[in-house]
């Protein structure tokens, strides 16, 4: 019987892409003066199967958990701030908080695997795998079991979601750029130095130290990597893995995905690796100030909508571009033709 996670994703419509584009051409405009707008469009009316777009009800999830690399010093933020952000999000003081509240979108907070256990806190659930993972400088991040069951709490948090059009990752966790950082080495085959970003704000001496403790992990893991799911038990991270599952259940369920910055990224090109049908389900939001964000992106073939040298993570940048996306729906939805306005169409000279 074939793995939920492996179960392919609806693909689009290209019957449905040509009308779109065909509508975007004939509207009350210089072809493609509205530049990606048009390609978001567009894309969204291959996928949702309709000539109107729209992402009216959106939902945002927010996965936490610790990793054990954390004691290898790679971050200048203690462990214990991450079930400290867990009741920041909750009680509405986070930046993810607020622009979740001003896009109007429904917002969750899933403790997948903190180290400190965490009370009970408004629109925090608790799905926690483990007590973060282990150090994968020493052994694999995790056994088989806690990796797919982290896939399944992602899984479970898009069945729980309802009636939704598309779907928010973030991401909190001490360390976790790290594992990111080792998931876009994997993927990309460049070095680590190339991938290790400053992530909570590390000096020039931590940044050697990330990298090699980046090359040590890889040293261990890579020839042991054969497919993906193989990849994200050895350097993955409880709430990556969350992503991941949450990414490819939302493309099975026909709901858009709308990625965030640099562990969001790295998570989704480890789902596709695992499951490549849910590509044309992603959109990617911004690029981060993050240097091996770039190139993860130009792995993946992917078009960021910002780039506001944001490195926040949360899903803030997702929630950012979100009414960018909500813009090219209502311009392709609403704008007249030149036949609806009686407007002279231009030459193609």
């Amino acid at each position: 019987m074939t793995e939920w996670y492996l179960e392919a994703a609806p693909e689009p419509d290209e019957e449905m892409r040509a009308a779109a584009q065909q509508h975007q051409d004939n509207l009350t405009k210089p072809r493609g003066s509205l530049g990606r707008l048009e390609d978001v469009a567009v894309q969204l009316s291959a996928v949702q199967r309709t000539r109107t777009p729209k992402l009216d009800r959106a939902f945002i999830a927010v996965f936490a958990a610790d990793h054990g690399v954390a004691a290898e010093g790679v971050s200048a933020y203690p462990q214990t701030v991450t079930a400290e952000m867990v009741r920041n999000f909750a009680s509405g003081g986070a930046a993810i908080s607020v622009l979740a509240d001003s896009v109007g979108a429904s917002f969750k907070v899933v403790n997948t695997g903190t180290v400190y256990a965490i009370e009970d806190l408004p629109n925090v659930v608790d799905r926690r795998v483990a007590a973060g993972t282990q150090n994968m400088c020493v052994t694999e991040a995790m056994d088989r079991e806690q990796c797919l069951e982290a896939f399944a709490v992602g899984r479970d948090i898009i069945d729980e979601a309802g009636d939704i059009d598309i779907f928010l990752g973030g991401e909190m966790g001490i360390a976790n750029s790290t594992s990111a950082a080792a998931l876009a080495v994997a993927h990309t085959r460049l070095s680590a130095t190339a991938m290790v970003g400053r992530g909570t704000g590390i000096s020039e001496q931590g940044l050697a130290k990330k990298a090699a403790v980046v090359t040590r992990a890889m040293s261990r893991h890579l020839p042991h990597m054969k497919d993906g799911v193989e990849t994200l038990r050895r350097i993955g991270g409880l709430e990556i893995n969350a992503l991941v599952g949450a990414y490819i259940r939302a493309a099975q369920k026909g709901i858009v995905v709308l990625v965030d910055g640099y562990i969001c990224t790295a998570a989704a090109i480890s789902a596709v690796k695992v499951n490549p049908s849910i590509r044309p389900w992603l959109f990617f939001s911004h690029c981060s100030a993050e240097p091996g964000h770039k190139r993860l992106l130009a792995k993946m073939d992917a078009q960021p909508l910002l780039e506001l040298d944001m490195r926040l993570g949360e899903g803030s940048g997702a929630a950012l571009a979100l009414p960018i996306m909500r813009a090219a729906c209502r311009l392709h939805n609403d704008m007249a033709s030149f036949e609806e306005a009686g407007v002279s169409r231009g030459s193609d000279a």
